[in-house]
């Protein structure tokens, strides 16, 4: 059997020695332990292998707990690339540029939220919109579109939908530099224009939870986080936008590598070197769908918060609804890193996997720094998401970064054939989850049991080191793409 092949390390982590593949120019590392290694697909550790094949790649190729098949790099994939003997790949960030997941606190309980929660699932079910295709309540000009890719979360602040002191608590302030909205597609323009706003479809979500075991009480109370507390989780990308991005460029990219004669062990691995036009190009596209993504949930937290205040009742602060963090984990980004003894600037790929600095670190928003960066993690509809805080030992060995989520065992399509003839929306609402959505093959698809037990997840990335765990979060009431 392959898998046979691979060598257990320790009790959370594999390796996929040089000689599991012809051409691994480094080792492939999988964190999981002996339960998760159980649900490996062969696939996925192949793509972890043919990761490891691509030019200029540092150290080692490495694939989270929530790992599955996706394209070209694994889901939960990571990679950093040297920038001048290295390449960047958009297989390696994927369709959904900085999909990312965000976090508000509030000063609710969950008694005060119980016999209003069908009623809040609604409103935020007709105010948010969801769905394939969805099309949101902003419309767009391509004068604001364009400001929106260089802006970012401070556009949607700017027009009135959040606060200044949201922009500190978001990933690199909301907005990456290098945006340039005059190399973007008029396809993806005109896909992007309706869709500010919105949460889309398949496993993106918006939330309702409370706090229902701290683990880390000092770390909890500084991140505003209470036992029966209520938070809200949104999950969300760029949308139409980001896909037609990275369609685009993959046909570039396609093309590159033939140009610069880089041997693909997996044509879905297109890519080209860093210093190369076509990827300069992409990097500007990439980052204006990412501030695309970051103006996104920013727009949906805000009608969340007007959300509550309708059905509560409540003024602002009353309800107290701060966000917390917002974190992408679709994305490729410069930053500095110990190679060697000597600190260096590389390019890492994160896909499916969220970064996860350590106290002190200078990207950390000043109110972060001594704690370490808030890591967040959704699970499945039906289970938990957690709260966990970003540690030195992932700066040593994964380029500061953990798992994203719980990470798919079955195919949508296996999923919706599991789920015939049951109704999945009634077995929520039987473990006390209100739950709306714009089909029933969305439900079905993202059933609980589709995915991996997010706490076994969770527990392999705190065993390792490589993030910590704070609090979890029980869903009360869900809307789902």
């Amino acid at each position: 059997m392959v898998l046979d092949r691979l060598r257990r390390i320790d009790e959370t982590r594999l390796e996929v020695p040089l000689n599991y593949k012809a051409g691994m120019r480094v080792p492939g590392i999988i964190y999981v332990d002996s339960i998760l290694e159980k649900e490996l697909e062969v696939q996925s550790v192949d793509q972890v292998a043919n990761v490891a094949t691509l030019p200029g790649i540092i150290n080692v190729s490495t694939a989270m707990p929530d790992i599955h098949t996706g394209y070209g790099f694994p889901i939960g994939g990571v990679a950093a690339f040297d920038l001048k003997e290295g390449i960047v790949s958009p297989g390696g960030v994927g369709y959904d540029i900085n999909c990312g997941v965000r976090l508000l606190r509030s000063n609710l309980s969950k008694k005060d939220v119980v016999p209003k929660i069908r009623e809040l699932v609604e409103v935020l079910y007709n105010e948010i919109p969801s769905g394939v295709g969805s099309k949101g309540k902003i419309r767009l000009g391509q004068d604001d579109e364009k400001k929106i890719l260089v802006k970012g979360a401070q556009w949607a602040v700017e027009n009135g939908m959040g606060d200044a002191s949201d922009i500190e608590r978001i990933e690199s302030g909301g907005r990456i530099e290098g945006a340039d909205p005059t190399i973007i597609s008029n396809k993806a323009y005109e896909r992007g224009r309706a869709q500010q706003g919105t949460l889309g479809s398949g496993n993106h979500f918006l939330e309702i939870q409370f706090v229902d075991e701290i683990y880390d009480e000092k770390a909890a109370n500084s991140l505003g986080l209470f036992m029966d507390q209520i938070t809200v989780m949104i999950h969300t990308g760029s949308r139409g936008f980001g896909h037609q991005v990275c369609t685009d460029f993959l046909e570039v990219m396609e093309r590159a590598a033939s140009k610069y004669k880089i041997e693909l062990y997996d044509k879905e691995l297109a890519c080209a070197p860093f210093n190369s036009p076509e990827t300069q190009d992409y990097l500007a596209a990439m980052r204006a769908a990412a501030n695309y993504a970051w103006a996104n949930r920013q727009c949906i937290m805000h009608w969340t918060r007007e959300a509550f205040m309708k059905v509560l009742g409540a003024a602002p602060r009353t309800l107290g609804m701060g966000l917390i963090y917002d974190v992408a984990h679709n994305i490729a980004k410069i930053e500095e890193h110990i190679v060697d003894s000597k600190k260096k600037k590389l390019i890492v790929h994160r896909k499916g996997a969220t970064r996860a600095f350590p106290p002190g670190h200078p990207e950390l928003p000043e109110i972060y720094r001594h704690l370490g960066q808030p890591v967040i993690i959704p699970g499945d509809m039906g289970r938990a998401s957690f709260v966990l805080l970003g540690t030195e030992r992932a700066m040593q060995e994964t380029f500061g970064s953990t798992c994203h989520g719980a990470g798919r065992v079955m195919s949508r399509h296996q999923a919706i054939k599991r789920a015939k003839g049951r109704a999945i929306w009634r077995e929520m609402e039987d473990k006390g989850i209100i739950v709306r959505s714009a089909g029933r093959g969305t439900l079905a698809e993202e059933m609980s049991e589709a995915y991996k037990d997010i706490s076994d997840v969770i527990n392999v990335v705190h065993k390792a080191g490589i993030s910590r765990k704070v609090a979890r979060l029980r869903p009360m009431g869900v809307i789902k793409g």
